[in-house]
């Protein structure tokens, strides 16, 4: 989002699945750099988590069309979108982007194929960036729950059943 989309401050910030691991920290990361948040939940509670971490605007997509709200928050759209679903998202995100807009998908994306270069450089730029706001408090993970790795399935149901707001973490000591 903030490299390959270069999301600046000021601009307007969509993010899709907003109580998600990834979107409660893209939220938190946003708001705090200076975007404008927009984001996406499948309920009112998770809409108002959403909120409570910086968003400006939630849209529970079952209540509401998020292309709609996204040209008005966006005073003609949204300047960076952030895509974990794919689908039929991508059609809907094209109309929901401003003119020069930028998406990023990252749905079915992983570091493992990424070059050790590569992978070093992201390592530099969380370590310059993000970790002196984790080290402030002014950003803090959002953990739904932490089972032992005993529990993955449980794990899994538990993420599959879509209740939860923020990561699932399995412990490796516990067993």
């Amino acid at each position: 989002v903030f490299e390959r989309a270069a999301l600046s401050a000021g601009e307007t910030f969509l993010v899709h699945g907003g109580s998600s691991g990834i979107g409660t920290t893209a939220i938190q990361l946003a708001s705090t750099l200076g975007a404008r948040v927009m984001t996406t939940a499948g309920s009112a509670e998770k809409c108002q988590a959403c909120l409570d971490l910086g968003a400006e605007r939630a849209v529970n997509y079952r209540e509401e069309d998020f292309v709609d709200v996204a040209k008005e928050f966006g005073k003609g759209g949204i300047d960076v979108i952030l895509d974990m679903v794919g689908g039929d998202y991508i059609q809907r995100n094209i109309k929901a982007a401003a003119p020069d807009g930028r998406i990023v998908n990252i749905a079915g994306s992983t570091l493992r194929s990424q070059s050790i270069a590569r992978k070093a450089d992201i390592m530099r730029q969380l370590k310059t960036t993000v970790w002196p706001l984790l080290e402030a408090d002014r950003i803090k993970p959002v953990i739904f729950e932490t089972l032992p790795l005993r529990e993955a399935a449980a794990a899994h149901t538990l993420m599959e059943s879509s209740r939860h707001i923020g990561k699932i973490m399995l412990n490796v000591d516990a067993g």
